[in-house]
């Protein structure tokens, strides 16, 4: 059976804007808005409560997540122009995208594995080591997901499951790694950027 016959049953299901792809993506959106919203609301009420120095550390180094945030930003320029060149016809470029994508988000999980264990902290040293790691090990969880998504969309084009007129999966799947990337914006401000506000 020839991979690229596009006759075959595809196992992506609904090809429609509205599929039930695009509404289990979107309540997940949804819920874990909710999730980071919370985690955030609670380092902002308890760094307004407590006594102890915040961050312990002192003023975190932006280096490190400076790359990183450009790193996730890069990966979904490179997710979204890959659903565009798949609009144009153009596999091999929509492939190579994809892969890049994949690099780019592993090297955001090995930068800040790296980060974690240069804290002087961790997750049980105290209150502002406990929601650090807490935050990041979530968004950490939801960037492997996002991996395995867009492993999992590039096998399928590399099969050729996909053309200019059938592609939801892929749109699917970019939407929540945009999703993941604004959720780290969040934190970087949040963790990163905040903790300066206070020292002006």
């Amino acid at each position: 059976m020839n991979l690229f016959d596009h006759n075959r049953s595809l196992p992506i299901g609904s090809d429609a804007k509205l599929s039930t792809g695009w509404w289990g993506v979107l309540a997940l959106i949804v819920t874990e808005s909710a999730l980071f919203a919370y985690l955030l609301f609670t380092y902002f009420y308890l760094s307004a409560q407590t006594e102890q120095q915040w961050p312990p550390e002192g003023l975190p180094s932006l280096t490190m997540p400076i790359i990183n945030t450009i790193i996730l930003l890069a990966s979904s320029v490179s997710v979204w122009a890959s659903e565009h060149y798949i609009r144009l016809k153009q596999i091999r470029w929509s492939i190579g995208l994809m892969a890049l994508s994949i690099i780019l988000g592993i090297s955001f999980v090995l930068i800040q594995l790296i980060e974690w264990h240069k804290k002087p902290y961790d997750m049980t040293s105290d209150l502002y080591g406990s929601l650090y790691f807490t935050i990041t090990g979530f968004h950490m969880c939801h960037v492997v997901i996002g991996i395995v998504v867009l492993l999992l969309l590039l096998v399928w084009l590399s099969l050729g499951y996909f053309d200019d007129r059938r592609h939801a999966a892929v749109t699917i799947g970019g939407v929540y790694w945009h999703f993941v990337d604004v959720v780290w914006l969040f934190v970087f401000a949040t963790l990163y950027l905040f903790p300066y506000s206070d020292s002006v």
